[in-house]
């Protein structure tokens, strides 16, 4: 067990993709600090954890403020005793198109992914400099911050927000020893669960069966635990090396996203006027054009979706 005598918290973590998370830590070695907000699911989280023969205890709050943050930094000191590992994990969505989308949905998403990550790193990585730590953080990102998606305006913003905070935070954080990477996960999830495209993926794994390899190797899509594999690793010393990176998981596939790099760079002496870009800007600009938003292969005839449409599907 590479994570034995280490301590894990790890946020949004009563079930899903959160509890695959915690359960791997645990089954690694780590004891875990479960978080949500929802009570019964944290209790039947650490119970299903000790059921599994390992340590866990549950901290009840929901992330986004400094009190929480600390609450689970606390929560983790008093039962454990040390704290090497964070996981942001924990979520909600509020999809709504640009012009629907209300003040509200925007900052709760906001406050939960991006400022919950902010506050539980902070506090967390305050813990591992004052007592000379080289921790473990992973912050939870998503294709959609990644490529964008339609009616996910405040996801998106969120999620690329945590990579653009993740290569700000491995700078800051080298001196100490401690990394930070994000992950990018693909998986069947209650989101997915509502997307005819991945329907039979996801009735797959709902009786117990092996999803179709299109979905799995084509598409990089699986389970919650084809993800944590990566959790456990990137928590590690065998990582000690990784910092800085986005990294995506799911189904058989695994990839390292790269850092944004100029598509083509040009110059011009005295710069770019209006009359320059009038001249030349659809040469430049127009010929190096990218794509966004994710685009899926063709679902195979036996894989559609039995009483929906697959068009407009989007990955979370």
């Amino acid at each position: 067990m590479s994570l034995a005598g280490k301590v894990a918290i790890v946020t949004g973590s009563g079930q899903g993709l959160g509890l695959a998370y915690a359960r791997e830590l645990a089954r690694q070695g780590a004891a875990v600090v479960v978080n949500d907000v929802n009570e019964a699911a944290a209790a039947a989280a650490v119970a299903q954890i000790e059921a599994d023969g390992r340590k866990a205890t549950a901290v009840v709050v929901p992330v986004g403020s400094t009190e929480a943050a600390k609450a689970l930094v606390d929560g983790a000191i008093a039962a454990f005793g040390r704290l090497d590992i964070l996981v942001t994990n924990a979520g909600i969505l509020r999809d709504r198109s640009l012009l629907k989308m209300t003040d509200e949905d925007f900052d709760l998403v906001i406050n939960v992914h991006l400022r919950g990550t902010f506050t539980c790193v902070r506090e967390a990585f305050g813990y591992f400099k004052a007592n000379n730590v080289q921790g473990r953080i992973i912050a939870i990102g998503s294709p959609t911050g990644q490529r964008g998606n339609f009616g996910q305006t405040n996801y998106a913003a969120a999620k690329a927000g945590i990579v653009g905070m993740v290569r700000t935070w491995a700078l800051e954080m080298k001196k100490g020893g401690v990394t930070v990477n994000a992950v990018i996960p693909v998986a069947a999830t209650a989101m997915t669960k509502t997307i005819p495209y991945f329907q039979k993926a996801v009735e797959a794994d709902e009786r117990g069966e092996a999803m179709p390899a299109f979905f799995r190797r084509d598409l990089g899509f699986g389970t919650a635990s084809d993800v944590a594999g990566l959790i456990a690793y990137l928590a590690s010393d065998d990582a000690a090396g990784v910092t800085g990176q986005a990294i995506g998981a799911g189904g058989d596939r695994l990839q390292i996203w790269t850092h944004p790099e100029p598509a083509t760079t040009d110059y011009r002496e005295g710069g770019w006027t209006y009359e320059a870009l009038q001249e030349q800007g659809a040469e430049i600009i127009g010929g190096h054009l990218q794509g966004v938003g994710e685009e899926f292969l063709p679902l195979p005839e036996e894989l559609q979706p039995q009483a929906e449409s697959a068009a407009g599907a989007g990955a979370r």
